[in-house]
């Protein structure tokens, strides 16, 4: 399909002001791929029809829909293992201690995709009953992407979702056959809560939270949607909560409202 360098350019600035990441030219590629479907579906018959479609807001459905197909939806169950050890071994130890008065711990997974981010830690709470026999967990969910949410809800992943990071013990325990794929039992989605929300907007409303997981999002956003993402993050953060980054990410030379943890790699602490 010949496109034409400005139409690239118009979903890569609708798609920065919509997201606030950037498809910087060797990345747009993906737009082609990524948009074809939808084309298909609406029966468009080029990217650059598709552009005028909704350029100056004139279809906002279309533009969303776009957005949406843009998005990176790429995700695992217990993604990146030393990360989640930590969550386990040491900080679910620690806010056990530091709550057992309240017996209520708050974990926002923020940007995550299509669920299995927010399942492993459900999946963690619930291998250990004894531990948190009586507490109030508040397990959150949210992604800019509707269709991702929708997923997170539904709890139905593919053969090759499934098995994405996902032990064979944790697989036959909380999930069941459903036709071709697989659905996360009832009890396992009743402890989550999904919903949409753009990181660029404020924080879901009333939302406080003492563990935050807000991996491999920062690596896509220009540095100034970073301090800003930063910032949201800290006013809605527990005076002794931590902050969890991806592999990648770090709050050096992004944000002076967080310091890294002495102690646990790619964990941060308010400042």
């Amino acid at each position: 399909m010949d496109v034409s360098p400005a139409t690239l350019r118009h979903f890569a600035d609708l798609f920065h002001a919509r997201t606030g990441q950037e498809l910087a030219a060797g990345r747009r590629w993906r737009i082609e791929t990524a948009l074809r479907p939808l084309l298909r579906n609406h029966r468009i018959d080029s990217l650059d029809r598709l552009a005028g479609a909704v350029a100056g807001g004139g279809d906002t459905a279309l533009a969303d829909a776009v957005v949406d197909a843009l998005l990176n939806n790429e995700t695992s169950f217990f993604r990146d293992g030393a990360t989640f050890r930590q969550l386990e071994e040491r900080l679910f130890a620690t806010f056990a201690a530091a709550r057992a008065q309240s017996r209520r711990l708050r974990i926002w997974c923020a940007g995550c995709s299509t669920g299995q981010e927010a399942y492993s830690v459900a999946m963690m709470i619930a291998a250990t009953p004894d531990r948190w026999e009586g507490w109030r967990i508040e397990l959150t969910g949210t992604d800019l992407s509707g269709r991702a949410i929708a997923q997170a809800r539904d709890g139905v992943y593919s053969p090759f979702e499934i098995q994405r990071g996902l032990p064979i013990r944790d697989m036959m325990r909380w999930f069941e056959p459903d036709g071709e794929n697989w659905r996360a039992k009832a009890d396992l989605r009743a402890r989550v809560t999904f919903s949409p929300h753009n990181l660029l907007d404020p924080p879901p409303a009333g939302l406080r939270a003492d563990i935050i997981l807000c991996r491999n999002v920062m690596l896509y956003l220009a540095p100034d949607r970073r301090r800003h993402l930063f910032a949201s993050l800290a006013s809605v953060l527990a005076d002794d909560g931590v902050l969890m980054l991806g592999a990648g990410e770090t709050v050096l030379g992004q944000s002076d409202l967080f310091v890294p943890d002495t102690t646990m790699r790619g964990i941060y602490r308010r400042a």
